[in-house]
């Protein structure tokens, strides 16, 4: 039995017709990534939440594996109100594996050895240990993790809790001309995510017999609960129309700032070894010899991200003395340095990569290893840019003996607001 204690729902199952966007607005790209990827991000992120699942419409899986590659997720339903439901529901029933419900995109031969898939799963409905939920809007991108604290602490004494801002314009009433205004002492505008107990959020939204809610709050006051109300935060504004695009564009610039490092590696050619570099086999008389596969290209680019946020060097991260990374595919150190990142709110915004050798001829591989890179850190190719160069035959890649790296990243990282 799994014991989540607490859990997160991005509700992202829309169309964002009003968004004007070519694809649905949570899957727009917004400081260089999805609109979802940022929300998907700070709750990962934070301490305190131990599993979250994305709730996408019908079709939506590719453009869901572009936006934040292999998570949890389920389909949802026609109205909001069903989609957040399709969510709870997956967070009660277990797939013999923490972490996996009905649509996760984990392919079965990737999942974790101890996940036995073989036989029937445990029976709908069956309990993983769920007290709290956050249920989030995936339009509202900038999540602070102080507002998240806030949520968890009022679930203490309240049934649930939500973050508010109060109105501060003038509101009246009328159509064609003015009417008489209402007084806004006591209004607010309403924000996500909104936390609940969730056993009683479930309860609530099983029962629900009542016109469309416009939020999750609303379900659970009709139902007798209580819900707090605690200080929002006017970076979760909501992303409904174009404008909204360039106003969360200029919030985001706001509150980032740009740091770029370097990564080098260097490793030796043998005979007998596959040479990797950039993710690419590439056919040649000589492999790159190293605890791993030795991926040149891969290590510095590595280095160089984990530099941008000073996280130490891919042998911080990945020690040659353990004997686990062993052969291991260096994709998955690169994707770990992109994942701290992530974590702490960051965005990457350009890679440059400069191999150093006399051969192989780097220029017939040139696009597949830019594309693999950028594929690996869902970037856009015109993210990635490789050059190759020799050393006139001087040294040691001069005499064929090895291949170097240089790398450069640039990251954008939330600075202090």
């Amino acid at each position: 039995m799994t014991s989540t204690k607490t859990a997160a729902i991005i509700v992202a199952a829309g169309t964002g017709v009003r968004s004007g966007s070519a694809v649905p607005k949570q899957y727009a790209r917004l400081g260089g990534k999805a609109v979802l990827a940022h929300s998907y991000a700070a709750l990962r992120a934070h301490p305190a939440i131990d599993r979250v699942i994305v709730v996408i419409g019908a079709g939506q899986e590719a453009s869901l594996h572009e936006a934040l590659g292999e998570v949890e997720y389920v389909i949802g339903g026609a109205t909001r109100r069903l989609s957040v439901l399709a969510g709870l529901e997956a967070l009660t029933t277990s797939n013999r594996h923490p972490g996996l419900v009905p649509g996760s995109t984990v392919p079965r031969d990737q999942r974790p050895e101890s996940a036995d898939t073989s036989g029937p799963r445990d029976e709908p409905g069956e309990t993983i240990g769920v007290e709290r939920v956050l249920i989030h809007d995936a339009a509202r991108p900038f999540l602070s993790a102080a507002v998240i604290d806030r949520l968890l602490a009022a679930l203490d004494t309240q049934d649930g809790a939500v973050p508010a801002l109060p109105v501060a314009d003038t509101l009246a009433r009328g159509e064609a001309e003015l009417g008489e205004t209402v007084a806004r002492d006591a209004l607010h505008r309403i924000q996500t995510p909104q936390a609940f107990h969730f056993a009683t959020a479930l309860a609530a939204h099983r029962g629900w017999t009542g016109a469309e809610p416009t939020d999750d709050a609303q379900m659970l006051r009709a139902v007798g609960g209580r819900v707090a109300l605690v200080e929002g935060d006017p970076m979760l504004e909501k992303i409904t129309h174009p404008t909204d695009f360039a106003a969360a564009e200029s919030r985001l610039a706001a509150t980032m700032r740009s740091r770029t490092a370097t990564g080098f590696d260097v490793h030796r050619l043998e005979a007998g070894e596959e040479l990797w570099l950039g993710g690419v086999l590439i056919p040649h008389d000589k492999g790159l010899s190293g605890h791993s596969d030795a991926d040149v290209a891969l290590h510095a680019i590595t280095d160089a991200l984990l530099g941008t946020i000073a996280a130490g060097d891919i042998g911080t991260h990945f020690p040659p003395s353990d004997p686990q990374w062993r052969g291991a595919d260096s994709a998955q150190f690169l994707q770990h340095a992109a994942s701290l990142i992530e974590a702490r709110g960051g965005i990457i915004d350009f890679i440059d990569l400069t191999l150093i050798c006399e051969a192989p001829k780097i220029g017939p591989h040139r696009i597949a290893m830019r594309d693999r890179i950028a594929e690996l850190l869902r970037l856009d190719a015109d993210q990635v840019s490789i050059k190759a160069t020799t050393t006139e035959r001087l040294g040691f890649t001069g005499r064929g003996e090895g291949i170097a790296a240089q790398a450069a990243a640039t990251v954008r990282v939330p600075g202090e607001r």
